[in-house]
């Protein structure tokens, strides 16, 4: 298994969860801007890169 990749979509991952937070606070403190499909396109992103974290993970030889 290639672990630098795997650390790598972890790091990305990470990265995601915390643009996500940060556009759902501005959200909630009501910038109408932040209504722009960013939100969608985070959470997509991420349920990728978490389906790619889990093949690799459940892949034998691990």
């Amino acid at each position: 298994m290639n672990y630098v990749y795997l650390k790598r979509l972890y790091a990305k991952r990470a990265e995601l969860e915390a643009k996500l937070e940060l556009h759902d606070a501005r959200y909630c403190f009501g910038e109408e801007e932040v209504d722009d499909g960013t939100d969608s396109d985070l959470r997509q992103r991420l349920s990728e890169i978490s389906e790619e974290i889990a093949t690799l993970e459940s892949r034998p030889g691990r």
